[in-house]
């Protein structure tokens, strides 16, 4: 078995593409780093990148081991947070994937009051529209908008949220309001650029949700929201996070909704690990509060 230390190495120059570049983000030096490299092309029997004055090509087959490689990560990964406390202490780490709005606007002072209680819990958040894949233990617990399917998994509903269209009061002064789902196109809409995961299958007023409805594009949920109190435009937002803004004015209110149910979920081997379990339930809780209305 060839040493986990090479293959991280390998994947560190794959993303940086220099060993130099490569030894800087591990901590290490460039002969390191090379020395890995040729030992893992010497147990691997093939090349895994060429050298150039622009630095390092990789070769097919590294492009192919690349997947198996960040698996390799992901399971080591785990295994670090695994081991950092023992199953039945309040100690260790503890991964958490969500949404980019949920994680970087709802969970920060949900998280705040976790970790004044406890301390010694280090917690690491993983933020995507994408799922993280809890059977192969990329994240500990996960909050879905999306209720899952896979047995081994736990996933306690916590609630419904609710998504309107808003526009920022400076906004409304420049423009006004659209009085029906036509008038949209003459308004500049905040939304997606190139990664529609969200949208997809979503339809307003009967109308299917696409890149052209929007006018001010970008790939980042929180970067919209930004934008929407910037007054840039008219965007959808969390009802309960627009409550916290009274500058917002809600858009179509009776036209533009949208639902999504909220599942906190875990692994089911993980409901017997202390820790996990604390944070597990302090979510559903906080979580059920503040669709509820009764946390800011």
């Amino acid at each position: 078995m060839t040493d986990w230390t090479l293959y991280r190495s390998f994947l560190t120059v794959l993303r940086e593409g220099s060993l130099s570049a490569a030894a800087r983000a591990l901590g290490a030096t460039q002969p390191t780093l090379g020395r890995h490299i040729e030992q893992l092309e010497t147990a691997l029997g093939c090349p895994l990148f060429t050298r150039s004055p622009g630095g390092l090509t990789p070769t097919p087959v590294a492009l192919t081991l690349r997947p198996h490689a960040e698996a390799m990560e992901t399971a080591a990964e785990a295994l670090l947070r695994q081991a950092s406390g023992e199953s039945g202490a309040v100690r260790g780490t503890i991964r958490i994937s969500a949404s980019e709005m949920v994680g970087g606007a709802v969970l920060p002072p949900m998280l705040a009051r976790f970790q004044s209680e406890y301390p010694e819990i280090a917690l690491e958040l993983s933020l995507s529209n994408t799922q993280d894949d809890l059977l192969r233990r990329e994240a500990d617990i996960a909050i879905r908008m999306v209720r899952p399917t896979q047995d081994a998994l736990l996933a306690r509903p916590v609630g419904t949220v609710t998504i309107g269209f808003y526009a920022h009061r400076r906004y409304v002064e420049r423009h006004g309001l659209p009085a029906d789902f036509s008038e949209i196109g003459g308004h500049i809409v905040i939304g997606f650029d190139k990664d529609d995961f969200v949208a997809r299958g979503l339809t307003l007023d009967g109308h299917s949700v696409t890149r052209d409805l929007f006018r001010y594009r970008v790939d980042n949920d929180l970067a919209q929201w930004q934008a929407l109190l910037a007054g840039a435009g008219i965007g959808g937002c969390q009802d309960r996070l627009a409550a916290r803004e009274p500058d917002l004015v809600a858009v179509l209110p009776d036209k533009l909704r949208l639902q999504f149910g909220v599942w906190l979920v875990m692994h089911e081997d993980q409901r017997d690990n202390r820790r996990i379990k604390l944070l597990f339930d302090f979510l559903a809780e906080e979580m059920r509060a503040y669709i509820a209305g009764e946390l800011t």
